[in-house]
């Protein structure tokens, strides 16, 4: 099983990247962040004509997620509960017999604002959420931009920078707990050197050249399922092409029962 997260920033503005890797990579999943469309407004024709099923959640301009599979999505849930609450920011799927995951957490803005708060009390939630909705004990996926790097090796100047939203004490303690719930870092698992991120803010200058980047995109899984994985990597080529999303895409592996 190979699977994949990617925030686009934006479906429309980059379909033909996502399209074309689908066809270099084929994964069997990949799990999109920042869509940034609405359902009815969701690109699906040109994944079908290459193989692919899709489940999205989104809303116009902000936000939204999909999950992208060559097998069909069971149980599709968009949101934390059955009023669908934070839609367009986490969706689930069972592919097989494995529960997939993709949220989009909120940014945060800047410690100490409301919206920082929000994206604690956020991740408090989704805590809550795989506490009632998942058993650690069986196989389970959580992929997404979760919008923070949880280890100084996630970061190119983790002293700089630590306390900086993405990088803070109070959403490391939050990510932290979700983790213990659980969850293994299959990324981390499998790739232990520095210099390995997802994102480069597009307002630093020659960011990628200057390797100033961070590992905020995510693919964890609970022990049954980390135990199997057998490779995980980054692939920086979308990054470095014409009109990119300042993320890229992380991708795993992991070998059948």
């Amino acid at each position: 099983m190979k699977v994949a997260s990617f925030n686009v920033n934006s479906i429309r503005a980059r379909l033909s990247i996502v399209i074309d890797w689908l066809k270099k990579e084929a994964p069997d999943v990949l799990c999109l962040q920042e869509t940034k469309v609405p359902d009815e407004a969701f690109p699906e024709a040109p994944f079908k004509e290459i193989g692919y099923s899709s489940a999205f959640s989104g809303e116009k301009t902000y936000n939204g997620v999909a999950i992208i599979s060559k097998r069909p999505l069971k149980n599709v849930k968009k949101g934390f509960d059955d009023r669908g609450s934070e839609a367009s920011r986490l969706i689930s799927a069972v592919i097989g017999t494995v529960p997939v995951v993709n949220t989009y957490v909120p940014q945060g803005f800047h410690p100490g604002s409301d919206r920082f708060r929000a994206k604690l009390d956020w991740l408090d939630r989704l805590y809550d959420y795989f506490n009632a909705n998942f058993s650690p004990e069986e196989p389970l996926l959580w992929l997404g931009d979760f919008n923070v790097a949880p280890e100084p090796i996630d970061v190119y100047d983790p002293a700089h920078l630590l306390g900086s939203v993405g990088f803070h004490p109070d959403e490391h303690a939050h990510l932290k707990r979700i983790k213990e719930w659980g969850f293994v870092d299959v990324f981390r698992l499998n790739v232990k050197e520095p210099g390995q991120y997802t994102f480069w803010d597009y307002r630093v200058r020659n960011a990628v050249d200057k390797k100033l980047g961070w590992r905020v995109d995510h693919i964890w899984a609970t022990r049954p399922l980390a135990k199997r994985s057998t490779r995980a990597w980054i692939d920086m080529e979308p990054r470095l092409g014409e009109r990119p999303s300042d993320h890229t895409f992380i991708v795993a592996e992991f070998k059948p029962r």
